[in-house]
């Protein structure tokens, strides 16, 4: 029994003795590595994944967390300046440059850790949609069985447009034991209407239900939300066409059309004007409408 306990408390130290030798080489490495030029694109990675595997020994899960903790940080710090309303799927105009290699550095040392992948599949697209593949089918190649890959996989190619690359992906993932049965539907439906809104409504909605990352669970949410906002654009644009048509004119305010605003029941705020599902007005512009500037609802 006491041989078991000094090997256990030695096994503890070695752990503890792990992590502070890591976080004390990270601390040098950022102390030494000098200030970046101001032209200079973002910091780099020291270590490639293979690297990192090779020297992390008993300890890549641990390793895993703290690239992927990194890849959080590397984003938050690009898009804090940002408006509120740019979404995680649309951040192609940052310098993401280093993103990829932190996400592959991540499921390199811990091939099993879904996470990554999803974000790869969710932010990349926009950055190097080619190296969202290959990290995306790096994680199926790793992890066959895991159906949620798929679905990321799918996902990426119906951004792109490639609705029949999207349709196989979803068509294998329907394939795997367990897999939900919104494969089949997604497949046959990527087929026959790949660029629709209710091919669109149907993917944010399955991202929001599934996914486990808060960041890409609102950033669904407000995608729900800007679909349904485009119908309801769609609608009231015809009714002020119609109300030009019949009076000649534009309507100078929502008031003038607010009969039949309510006999549509859109909810409206005191001055009559519909609001979005943000709760935010609608905004009228001669004939047609606009959303409010402080809207949730995604402009793009």
């Amino acid at each position: 029994m006491k041989t078991d306990s000094i090997k256990t408390n030695g096994l503890v130290l070695l752990i503890i003795a792990g992590l502070i030798a890591a976080i004390s080489v990270s601390r040098w490495i950022d102390a030494h590595r000098g200030p970046l030029n101001a032209g200079a694109d973002d910091e780099s990675l020291y270590l490639n994944g293979k690297t990192a595997r090779r020297i992390s020994l008993a300890f890549n899960g641990l390793a895993a967390d703290w690239y992927w903790m990194r890849s959080l940080q590397y984003v938050g710090k690009k898009i804090i300046n940002l408006p509120d309303n740019v979404e995680l799927d649309d951040l192609g105009q940052l310098n993401l440059k280093t993103l990829a290699a932190l996400l592959d550095t991540a499921t390199t040392l811990d091939p099993q850790f879904l996470d990554p992948y999803e974000y790869a599949a969710v932010v990349l697209p926009s950055v190097d949609v080619n190296q969202a593949i290959r990290i995306t089918k790096k994680g199926i190649d790793a992890n066959p069985n895991a159906w949620k890959l798929y679905q990321h996989l799918g996902y990426i190619y119906w951004q792109q447009k490639d609705f029949q690359a999207a349709a196989d992906a979803y068509g294998r993932g329907a394939a795997i034991p367990g897999a939900p049965t919104f494969f089949s539907a997604m497949k046959a439906r990527m087929l026959a209407e790949g660029g629709s809104r209710d091919t669109a409504r149907e993917i944010y909605r399955q991202m929001f239900e599934q996914s486990n990352d808060d960041s890409v669970k609102d950033m669904a949410r407000r995608r729900l939300m800007q679909i349904d906002s485009m119908d309801e654009r769609d609608v009231l644009r015809k009714l002020l066409t119609a109300y030009q048509t019949r009076t000649g004119h534009c309507p100078a305010t929502w008031k003038e059309v607010e009969p039949v605003l309510r006999s549509l029941r859109l909810p409206l705020v005191a001055d009559a004007a519909p609001m979005d599902p943000s709760g935010a007005p609608y905004v009228l512009k001669g004939c047609d409408v606009e959303l409010d500037p402080k809207s949730e609802v995604p402009g793009k």
